[in-house]
């Protein structure tokens, strides 16, 4: 490929001057969201002036066991706080916020975002981080905010949350433009353009940057427009008459949730909104103008029963197959309001975010065992995406004429795609940039050129509970999974005597119940091991005696099948 892929630059001589920031010097840093769906951030840096957009998160990947989602590591930023000077944020969504209550109270800087945006990010950061004295600051598409050296103007983009916008920021070198997650929909149901006039100032201006939203760059033509949803949802309705409809959504998509509000009105149907997210964002956006929404439509979930089917809508996450979403403990009849019948039809109006489909596809399936009718095929118009297409994509390079083009927010394959589409257009090859998470982007008046990574990557989120992505605990999990896990348990007296048979304890091994023959090797093992740490100079010592059981045990289980269990002992001492 023509376009720049490898490191370049002195590696050593990176290393000695990489304590202090050059000027002359833009540096462009993502710490996620290339490579990836979600997990959305990078840094901008010049001299001592470092700001952040976005801080999202990811789903997990099928192999990361009992984890809720994955955040960037933000080292980098954590070691240079004293340069960081703000966050930047250029919309609501999870893969731009999520990651926020776990980031800044480490950081502590000012945030910057839409009122909406801003609004959101105020629930999320109470409800996780109650103490933590926020600095939330309102920003507005086509004003002009200064933060260090960099002057930052946001303008309007659409996508598929209200309020989204995306960056010029102007810097010492030129204008670096962010398009955020963008689409140029002609017929948006808010009537707020992508502001084309914005981006064409900038590109008089200078843009030395562009970064991409890359998304749907192998999807032809143009994106379709959210309206179009309206036209589904009518016939959804007349079609469904005498039924109660069920919808799943993301509760993200105020777009979405404004067209099946006004088409339950349309129809006389009351509405019940179920899910944390759903009802949390439906208040917040209700409450700053976002939704139009009549209060006496509101039913509450317990008072559901007293309607009947054909006078209610029932709005709900889960349209992502979550586990203890709405939809999805409807469909394994668990909810505690709902049960769903012949009497219902379910239409999921959203695509799996990849990754997803499998938990989707068990999703509808349990719905169809439910009896109801259940509506998810694209080809229904039942979704559109909010990412510009590849024309799209095309007339935005066009327009800006970058110097330099990274493609950001994809998978591998689609940042390829993307760089290949801006070669298509004009964009010499050499001035494209295909990075990964950590590579440093280095701009000077005279050059470009991708310096050593940073420390870079994922931790996972437990809960509220952070740790490496590659640390003991996943691969502690990942080894239960595979082998499962045995329990040995040892009484031992003052002389280093064994007071009792050893006891076995397996969960997803073998049943130790059923192998005789193992469990006395074992113990033989075990008591023949015992009496010769007795013997060695000292006497016994726990953490000797703990490492060699591992060890012996190990042998022994090894000639019994090809699982290596997790080895846990438990050893218990008592007075003579």
């Amino acid at each position: 490929m023509a376009f720049q892929q490898k490191k370049t630059g002195n590696r050593s001589r990176w290393r000695r001057k990489n304590s202090r920031a050059r000027k002359d010097n833009l540096r462009f840093i993502p710490l996620g969201g290339l490579g990836e769906i979600g997990k959305n951030m990078f840094a901008l840096e010049y001299d001592r002036d470092i700001i952040v957009v976005d801080a999202g998160l990811m789903f997990p990947e099928d192999e990361m066991l009992g984890i809720d989602f994955v955040i960037p590591d933000t080292s980098y930023l954590e070691k240079n706080r004293d340069r960081v000077r703000a966050f930047v944020i250029t919309h609501g969504h999870e893969d731009h916020i999520g990651a926020l209550p776990f980031v800044l109270p480490k950081i502590d800087v000012p945030v910057y975002g839409t009122a909406l945006t801003i609004g959101l990010i105020e629930h999320k950061l109470e409800e996780a981080v109650p103490s933590y004295r926020r600095d939330l600051r309102e920003i507005h598409a086509g004003e002009l905010i200064e933060i260090g050296v960099f002057k930052i103007k946001p303008f309007a983009v659409c996508h598929s949350i209200p309020d989204g916008v995306g960056l010029a920021i102007d810097t010492p070198l030129g204008v670096v433009l962010h398009t955020g997650d963008i689409k140029l929909d002609t017929t948006p149901v808010d009537g707020r353009l992508t502001d084309f006039s914005a981006i064409s100032e900038a590109s008089r201006k200078g843009v030395i940057l562009m970064l991409s939203d890359s998304t749907n760059v192998e999807k032809e033509g143009f994106t379709p427009s959210e309206s179009i949803i309206g036209k589904t949802l009518e016939n959804l309705f007349r079609a469904n008459r005498t039924k109660r409809i069920v919808l799943s959504a993301f509760a993200s998509n105020l777009h979405r949730i404004q067209q099946i509000i006004n088409t339950a009105s349309k129809f006389n149907r009351k509405i019940t909104f179920l899910g944390r997210s759903m009802v949390g964002n439906v208040e917040i956006a209700s409450r700053l103008g976002y939704l139009q929404l009549d209060e006496k439509m509101v039913v509450p979930a317990t008072d559901i029963d007293r309607l009947p089917p054909n006078k209610l809508v029932i709005l709900t996450t889960g349209s992502q197959g979550e586990p203890f979403s709405g939809l999805v403990l409807m469909s394994r009849g668990q909810h505690r309001n709902i049960s769903l019948g012949s009497s219902d039809v379910v239409a999921v109006f959203a695509t799996p975010v990849p990754g997803n489909e499998k938990m989707v596809s068990n999703t509808i399936n349990h719905l169809f065992k439910c009896g109801c009718e259940v509506i998810y095929e694209k080809d229904r118009d039942i979704h559109v995406s909010g990412h510009a297409s590849r024309e799209e994509l095309k007339i935005l390079i066009n327009m800006v004429k970058p110097e330099y083009f990274v493609p950001v927010h994809g998978e591998y394959r689609h940042l390829v795609r993307h760089a290949q589409l801006a070669q298509e257009v004009g964009i010499p090859g050499k001035n494209i940039f295909l990075l990964e998470k950590g590579e440093v982007l280095s701009i000077t008046s005279k050059m470009a050129r991708v310096l050593p990574k940073v420390d870079s990557g994922g931790v996972l989120v437990d809960g509220m509970v952070l740790g490496e992505l590659e640390g003991s605990a996943m691969r502690e999990r990942r080894s239960l999974s595979e082998d499962g896990a045995m329990v040995v348990s040892l009484v031992i007296d003052g002389s280093g005597r064994l007071v009792s048979p050893p006891v076995f304890e397996s969960r997803g091994f073998i049943h130790m119940e059923d192998a005789h023959t193992l469990r006395e090797e074992l113990a033989d093992a075990v008591q023949r091991l015992v009496n010769e740490e007795k013997k060695r100079k000292g006497g016994i010592r726990e953490d000797s005696l703990k490492m060699r059981l591992m060890g012996r045990m190990g042998e022994v289980l090894r000639k019994y099948g090809r699982s290596r269990p997790i080895i846990i002992i438990l050893i218990n001492w008592i007075e003579k």
